[in-house]
């Protein structure tokens, strides 16, 4: 492929008058083209890897995503700005979850509350015995 351009390349500038076109074979070849042997095919070709050239080039000043493809992507989701502070300073700080005496009477009116419920008859059911056994008949 390289070379059949290559070789249209010399023979069609030779034909004209010689212009120096600064545009690398590799982008050259890598443009889906279909070469002929007329002038016109080759200029829609030249046309064509420069605008690529160009293109690339904007992309890479500009800090844009080139998606010649056309493919979905994530790029517009990953180039917001992340808001996980403002969302967690809506909330404030508990300052009762870090101090340790606090969470200990906590727990203990925890314990003494189930104590006093166990008492009365009200506490949880043994394991097996809760209202799903009674509904089948299996406690005993």
């Amino acid at each position: 492929m390289r070379e059949r351009v290559n070789r249209l390349l010399r023979s069609n500038l030779n034909k004209t008058r010689k212009v120096a076109i600064p545009i690398s074979l590799s982008i050259l070849c890598s443009c889906e083209m279909s070469v002929g042997s007329s002038l016109g095919s080759l200029k829609n070709v030249l046309a064509e890897a420069a605008m690529k050239g160009v293109t690339e080039a904007r992309a890479r000043i500009f800090g844009h995503v080139l998606n010649p493809t056309g493919q979905r992507s994530a790029h517009k989701l990953l180039r917001k700005k992340l808001i996980g502070d403002k969302v967690a300073a809506w909330y404030p700080y508990d300052i009762n979850k870090d101090d340790p005496l606090v969470m200990a009477r906590k727990e203990q009116e925890r314990l003494n509350k189930l104590e006093m419920l166990k008492r009365r008859g009200k506490g949880p059911p043994k394991k097996g015995q809760g209202k799903r056994a009674k509904k089948s008949g299996r406690a005993g």
